[in-house]
């Protein structure tokens, strides 16, 4: 993907959209030339690279860092840059900051958690010019708030703001929206009533695309497992008898030898 308008092409023609978070330059490099459609870098950077307890702890300067590196590894990529816990919540002139030094950073486009509250926000990127990714269910930044991290609108009610939110997020000029831990005939009747794009983190299969963080379907995130996670490749079972081989090699002087020696 090169541009949002090839999202709205997706739909239309019913191709789906994959794309995987991306945290660093060496994965990014790894993912470049590969038929992912695009990448995100999410504020789960801070669990998964920083090891914090949640993505509240991702700052402006931290998402603009590793924006950078996957840029760097990945330039014909199209990226997507969460903004950060508070930032679109301290007015749109702060939000229009860290959305510009994001975009900056290699950012085609920020991704916002919900709707309600900041509706003026969103619209005000738009209207800059700053393409935005709506997220709505499972929003990680409210997670206190959410009492943990759950299936949202299981409940008739719940499924109804929802409905409410995804529709709002259109009018307001996003291109595509995530739609994280919600059941799957919730996600099919939001996709089915958009023109924008669905993105699926546990979301069932009619969404229109998919998204998964990179380490997680690796198999380099051993502690957590979560339903929606499939692993594609056990990275870190690898990783783990390289490690070993390597420690066996020096240890038995067997490494390095004369030819990679000088």
């Amino acid at each position: 993907m090169k541009n949002i308008n090839q999202f709205l092409s997706y739909k239309q023609e019913n191709k789906k959209i994959s794309m995987l978070t991306c945290y660093d330059y060496s994965f990014a490099k790894a993912v470049s030339d590969t038929n992912i459609d695009c990448l995100l870098v999410g504020d789960s950077l801070a669990m998964v690279m920083h090891g914090f307890d949640s993505t509240i702890h991702a700052t402006p300067e931290l998402m603009m860092i590793h924006t950078a590196a996957v840029k760097r590894g990945a330039p014909n990529k199209f990226i997507v840059a969460d903004m950060p816990f508070l930032s679109f919540r301290k007015g749109l002139s702060f939000a229009l900051d860290v959305a510009k030094d994001l975009m900056c950073a290699g950012a085609n486009a920020v991704k916002i958690e919900g709707v309600d509250g900041h509706e003026d926000v969103i619209s005000g990127l738009v209207e800059t010019g700053i393409p935005v990714m709506g997220h709505l269910g499972l929003t990680p930044q409210s997670v206190h708030q959410l009492s943990g991290y759950r299936v949202q609108g299981k409940d008739e009610k719940r499924a109804e703001e929802i409905k409410r939110e995804a529709q709002k997020l259109q009018k307001l000029g996003c291109f595509s929206l995530v739609l994280e831990c919600v059941p799957t005939k919730l996600a099919s009747d939001i996709t089915k009533n958009l023109i924008i794009p669905t993105i699926g983190i546990g979301a069932g299969a009619e969404v229109d695309g998919q998204v998964l963080v990179l380490q997680d379907m690796l198999g380099l995130n051993t502690d957590f497992k979560p339903k929606f996670v499939r692993q594609f490749q056990n990275i870190n079972e690898a990783s783990q008898t390289a490690f070993n081989k390597y420690d066996a090699a020096v240890k038995s002087l067997e490494f390095p030898l004369a030819e990679e020696s000088f």
